[in-house]
């Protein structure tokens, strides 16, 4: 029996009062009535008392799901339905399906709504999207490879992408199995191979983690759970009557958190995004997954190795992937670097062998999984691990070729490895499958087929297509995905709550719940102080803690001695803001150099290490503004979700000679955002650096439609370039006699914050020191020049707490200062601010959250 369009959707007609829809399935006598984000399940007779107000507005092969989307202050819900397909082929009973056309029909029916899914419909029809059917009504799990389809029912929700479509049909107890499709991503080739007169099925089926999923050049590496970009699982596989062999490899970007911005041809280059001491706890996290998961593990590093010339950031991120395996628990693991480009030079894929000779023994000892009937003859023990830079074009060559090396393992256990003619058949099919396989893969990632190597013409125009692809379309993309996957928990302020305080799997339940649950948090966590040093410092220019003029003074004095004689501050996480370490001339603003941001990182390091040790997490550039975060080793472990953003606000945001750049953290369960900013200078530029201040507050924005108002903490630090609105020389004349006070009453980042245009309820410490702008190089005079700019407090922290009730409570701690002063660092026109903070942050307790989490009787759905 052919599947055909089975399914109609019905729509009441358009008088009615309230919108709603019902989906009939043929042979089946009840139906769905969905109305007001509610769906029922109707007897066939409730279902003939009502039909008759509705009209047919279209049929299809099946559903996905309701797709819940925020659109303002709106929550949207869509009927997504499979209205075009083209069938693969059979295994077994199961027939397995390509969607091509997808229709979504918004439950609250406005015309505007159709373009609101747009994209994330053309994802859906973007031919990568697969489905199972059987007449029997018990299709194969595509989700499932053939060994883990003996040892579980259960679906695998690493590669169950419309998860999220099914929660509200189980939310009101609908059987899904009955109604809704599971899809999976990826590739799927099934061919079929004649040996004499049986007939047997040749396929290979990639899967595609939708964990950490993306376009090429916004997802790269790890995430804190030990998700990677790219995973992708691939098993060939060969049926034949009642007996299945099947063979399973993996591939995923290098689990260490690393970027790579794409902007032009050959110029994207490798950026860690964490310090490696950072990303220990969730590379341990990935390598567990998959151990637990597959078994042995073999990692095949095909990335370049020179440190020189075009390959250097491959090199640099291979030698850190060495670098943390073995010093990690699982130093065990045999490494294997092969570099691909350097080995198969010219297309000289003989030179695959030397790959051969070393992985060969692993091939041989973690076998194959054969099975006849319902015996399982013997099971697969682990699998290879391949990487390159992208996990595309080169990992494909070698996937392909250990997935040739293996068959024969298969035709063996199949007893065929003797017939020349069937051997032979299946190679070519092989062959020819691993290639469609490779540009299936490639094209979800990175928007094109795979570059073979085969013709040059075709490899350098698909390589400038996934160029444009990238600058042009990935965001958009990217946005669909995230739409897909997470529904209405993306860009909204419940769910970005949750996510700081829940388990993931919470994030999907229903708004009760889950406000409910949150309004309980209280019941669950408990508070630890955390200690933040915060700095900034406008260095005008230039690497000047190398300054032979000051060689005696330190940067210590500004960030760890900054109270003689009172004792070590013990600090437990460092924010250092920087403003102008590159000179702001054309060359530098249009193309900064990322130079000068690596030594200060490297001498901060250093600096901060002095009596306890720190390491890096992260920093962020935006040509003469940078941020550094540092923390302490043994909190590195609660530290996680980091995130960085950058505002251009020079020239009208078009160059970034001014701006802002930030680091969103969070840290046990609690968000910390640290923003470094360069305002717009000029005594009477107040309405330009109001302007500033309000952009990139307004522009900041971080994974999951997090954004700056949503942060538990938020800290400023930089050169805000705020003046006084006063004589200089009576000015000057008021600070020789120690009068700062008064001084401050002409400040105009006072007045403008008690106007409320900037910082509103944000909280400075007292200032208690002297104007931090503007001197003489190495001095402590007042600017002398020509221009013979007034004193001023340019240089500021201030900081927020956010209220999550409608009160605030009596026990709230916004923070406590514990110093705010300068440095007599003199090798700058400014002088460098730091800020001591203690600040409140909470910590979830695991099992105390489960007690008071309330569940529904009706909510029994949980993701593994």
């Amino acid at each position: 029996m052919a599947m055909g369009k089975s399914f109609r959707v019905f729509e009441r007609d358009n008088n009615a009062s309230i919108y709603s829809v019902i989906i009939e399935q043929r042979n089946k006598d009840s139906c769905l009535l969905l109305e007001s984000d509610v769906v029922v399940n109707l007897s066939l007779q409730e279902k003939e008392t009502i039909k008759r107000q509705y009209s047919k507005v279209l049929d299809a092969y099946g559903s996905l799901g309701l797709l819940q989307m925020n659109i303002g202050n709106d929550t949207v819900t869509y009927l997504v339905m499979i209205t075009g397909c083209i069938s693969l082929g059979k295994i077994s009973d199961t027939e397995v399906f390509r969607i091509t056309q997808t229709s979504f029909l918004s439950l609250r029916k406005q015309p505007q709504d159709d373009e609101f899914v747009s994209e994330v419909k053309k994802l859906l029809n973007s031919g990568t999207f697969y489905f199972s059917w059987s007449p029997t009504g018990d299709p194969v799990d595509i989700t499932l490879c053939a060994q883990r389809r003996v040892m579980t029912g259960t679906t695998d929700n690493r590669f169950f992408w419309n998860k999220t479509l099914h929660l509200p049909f189980i939310a009101y107890g609908i059987d899904c199995k009955e109604w809704l499709q599971k899809v999976m991503c990826g590739s799927v080739e099934i061919r079929t191979v004649y040996v004499g007169h049986r007939q047997g099925k040749a396929v290979i089926i990639s899967r595609l983690s939708c964990e950490r999923t993306g376009t090429r050049f916004h997802v790269r590496g790890v995430n804190d759970d030990g998700f990677v970009a790219n995973f992708v699982e691939t098993e060939q596989a060969i049926f034949m009557e009642d007996c299945v062999a099947s063979y399973v490899q993996t591939r995923g970007s290098v689990p260490l958190f690393w970027e790579q911005t794409g902007v032009q041809v050959g110029q994207h280059k490798v950026r860690m995004s964490r310090g490696v001491e950072s990303s220990a706890a969730a590379f341990n996290r990935h390598i567990v997954s998959i151990k637990e998961r597959y078994g042995h593990q073999t990692i095949v590093n095909l990335l370049g190795t020179s440190q020189v010339g075009s390959k250097e950031s491959e090199g640099l991120l291979s030698n850190l992937y060495v670098q943390a395996l073995k010093t990690s628990e699982h130093n065990d693991i045999e490494h294997i670097i092969f570099d691909y480009h350097q080995e198969c030079k010219g297309g000289n894929m003989k030179n695959l062998n030397k790959l051969k000779t070393k992985a060969e023994p692993y091939l041989k000892a973690y076998s194959i999984f054969f099975s006849k009937g319902d015996n399982v003859i013997c099971e697969q023990q682990g699998t290879i691990r391949t990487n390159c830079l992208d996990c595309l074009d080169r990992t494909n060559c070698v996937q392909t070729y250990f997935g040739l090396q293996v068959l024969n393992r298969q035709l063996e256990m199949l007893e065929l490895l003797e017939k020349q003619q069937s051997v032979a058949r299946f190679e070519e099919v092989f062959k020819q499958m691993w290639v469609d396989n490779g540009n299936e893969v490639s094209k979800i990632y990175a928007g094109t087929g795979a570059i073979q190597g085969g013709s040059k013409f075709m490899d350098g125009a698909r390589s400038a297509a996934r160029t444009i692809q990238n600058n042009l379309l990935d965001t958009s993309k990217q946005e669909a995905i995230d739409i897909l996957l997470l529904g209405k928990a993306l860009n909204s302020y419940m769910a970005d709550r949750a996510r700081t305080l829940l388990d993931n799997s919470m994030v999907q339940v229903s708004s009760n719940i889950l406000h409910e649950t949150l309004e309980r948090c209280g019941e669950f966590v408990k508070k630890k102080t955390i200690r933040l040093g915060v700095g900034t410092y406008n260095v005008n220019g230039g690497k000047h803690f190398r300054s032979v003029v000051y060689k005696d003074v330190s940067l210590a004095d500004w960030l760890l001695d900054i109270q003689p004689g009172k004792g070590d501050l013990e600090v437990d996480l460092y924010a250092v803001g920087f403003e102008e370490i590159v000179d702001l001339n054309a060359s530098n603003i249009m193309a900064a150099s990322t130079e000068n941001a690596k030594l200060w990182a490297e001498e901060l390091q250093k600096v901060l290490s002095r009596d306890r040790t720190y390491v890096l997490v992260t920093y962020v550039q935006l040509v003469g503004v940078c941020l550094f975060l540092f923390i302490r080793p043994e909190l590195a472990p609660y530290l996680r979700d980091v995130a960085t953003d950058s505002v251009k606000t020079g020239f009208g945001g078009a160059t970034g000679n001014k701006g802002g750049v930030a680091i969103r953290c969070l840290l046990y369960n609690t968000s910390i955002t640290f923003v470094c900013a360069h305002f717009a200078a000029g005594q009477s530029q107040i309405n330009e650096r109001n302007s500033d201040y309000n952009e990139i507050s307004r522009k900041l924005n971080f994974p999951l439609g997090s954004n700056l108002k949503s942060q538990d903490y938020i800290i400023w630090c930089g050169d805000f370039n705020y003046r006084v609105d006063m004589d200089k020389d009576a000015l000057k004349d008021l600070l020789k006699e120690n009068r700062i006070e008064d001084v401050l009453q002409n400040d105009q980042l006072r007045a403008q914050k008690e106007l409320g245009n900037v910082f509103r309820n944000y909280i400075e410490g007292e200032i208690t020191f002297f104007p931090t702008y503007k001197y003489d190089l190495f001095s402590d005079d007042f600017d002398t020049s020509d221009k013979c700019r007034a004193p001023a407090w340019t240089d500021r922290v201030l900081w927020k707490r956010r209220v999550h009730t409608e009160e605030i409570p009596d026990d709230w701690n916004t923070g406590n200062l514990i110093y705010y002063g300068r440095a007599e660092l003199k090798q700058s026109d400014h002088r460098p601010v730091m800020a001591i903070l203690d600040i409140e942050v909470i910590e979830a307790d695991p099992e105390r959250q489960l007690q008071c989490i309330v569940v529904s009787t009706k909510w029994e759905y949980r993701f593994s």
